[in-house]
């Protein structure tokens, strides 16, 4: 790997990618799958391997669904300057209303059905 990276509570760890407990979870068993390299190939694996595990957590009842994202760029909220991929996974009830789903990010924006 080209850069340090901040994380270290290791969940599991292919040739391709290693996946960490996020140390700032915004649920329980937020996920970060980080690519051992930084190429489009290796993010792509990640994306990849992240949709699989929500939907296996969807599949087994561990959450009612999921959000998979990536912040890029400070703008955006990115503070570790490495590409991961964020697993979060979302439970009936943990927002009043969810509708808009990561448009949250920029208050008053999520629900636009309002």
């Amino acid at each position: 790997m080209k850069k340090e990276i901040p994380w270290t509570n290791v969940v599991m760890e292919t040739r391709d990618y290693t996946v960490y407990k996020d140390g700032f979870p915004v649920t329980e068993g937020h996920l970060l799958f980080v690519p051992k390299t930084e190429t489009w190939e290796h993010l792509e694996k990640c994306y990849k391997a992240a949709y699989a595990w929500g939907y296996g957590w969807v599949d087994e009842g561990y959450c009612d669904a999921y959000n998979i994202g990536q912040n890029v760029g400070v703008e955006a909220g990115q503070t570790v300057g490495y590409p991961h991929v964020h697993l979060i996974p979302r439970r009936k009830g943990d927002m009043d209303d969810p509708t808009g789903g990561v448009r949250h990010v920029i208050p008053n924006k999520g629900n636009y059905k309002k």
